[in-house]
């Protein structure tokens, strides 16, 4: 792989309200993809595997164009209103459908189109000119981490042709306690302190993920502190195993450290031979705008 080969990524898309509430998770997403484009060029096309988008096998969903889906219910009618109608990536579906197959595993391409909140929210803030093709990939969520990561594996070569490889999830998830802390979770507000179950979540993976510990990662229930508090379902952090697979040559960097009502986690990392060129490029724009 050359200098210029894209990262894959992973972001915390958390609360449907950073559509309009974009908390410091949001303005990281606003530096992302203008640091993506100077650091590797503009993607082809980005392939997203979201924690909303959910299959019995893996789906790629290859519409010519995408509706925005508004898959959320109570909160304020300003969020109905926004859209986000991206081009599909069509282009790149029998590629990505090749490299899984060859890999021995199953995919199905699909006409169907769609993009849930997990998807538009953070690339309405990453690509606002709504100009970058996307191709939802759908997955079960049955899979195991170690599964999902062969997965992620499968599609790495698509980096070297300009598809960026996106996996949208939380770091840490349980709704239940979003509710009661803040009841109808109608704001993204960073201004609660964290749990300190949170904290060491984050921490444990943050540095298990540097490490590359892949063996502690895959059995993250059973390794990482108060996992089935954070995430008393699994579907929300296995998009993380779908990047990090498709960036297994290289590091594993967290990119953004944060958190919302003291309990979502928001962090976001990028996964191989680019991740550090991007986290310098990140870096050095942050420096030149302070």
């Amino acid at each position: 792989m050359d200098s210029r080969t894209l990262p894959s990524l992973f972001v915390s898309h958390g609360s449907p309200m950073m559509a309009l509430e974009p908390g410091a998770a949001g303005a990281f997403l606003g530096t992302l993809g203008p640091a993506i484009d100077a650091a590797f060029g503009r993607p082809r096309a980005v392939l997203v595997a979201s924690a909303h988008s959910l299959t019995r096998e893996p789906a790629l969903l290859a519409a010519p164009r995408h509706d925005t889906v508004h898959d959320f219910g109570g909160f304020p009618d300003a969020l109905y209103q926004l859209r986000y109608d991206a081009p599909g990536g069509e282009a790149i579906a029998p590629r990505a459908a090749q490299l899984v197959q060859q890999a021995g595993l199953p995919i199905h391409v699909l006409p169907d189109g769609g993009l849930d909140h997990g998807i538009w929210v953070p690339l309405r803030y990453a690509y606002p000119g709504v100009d970058v093709p996307v191709l939802p990939l759908a997955f079960p969520p049955g899979w195991s981490p170690k599964q999902l990561f062969e997965l992620g594996r499968a599609l790495a070569s698509l980096r070297d042709e300009g598809v960026l490889v996106l996996g949208s999830g939380s770091m840490t998830h349980n709704l239940r306690m979003v509710f009661s802390r803040r009841p109808h979770a109608r704001t993204a507000a960073d201004d609660e302190p964290e749990m300190p179950e949170s904290a060491a979540f984050r921490r444990w993976f943050a540095e298990r993920s540097a490490a590359q510990d892949h063996d502690a990662l895959f059995n993250y229930r059973a390794s990482a502190p108060h996992a089935a508090l954070m995430h008393p379902t699994d579907e929300h952090l296995l998009p993380w195993y779908v990047a990090a697979g498709a960036g297994h040559e290289g590091p594993a960097l967290r990119l953004h450290d944060g958190v919302t009502v003291g309990c979502l986690g928001m962090d976001a990392y990028a996964f191989g031979a680019g991740a550090a060129r991007l986290q310098q490029q990140l870096q050095g724009a942050a420096v030149a705008a302070a």
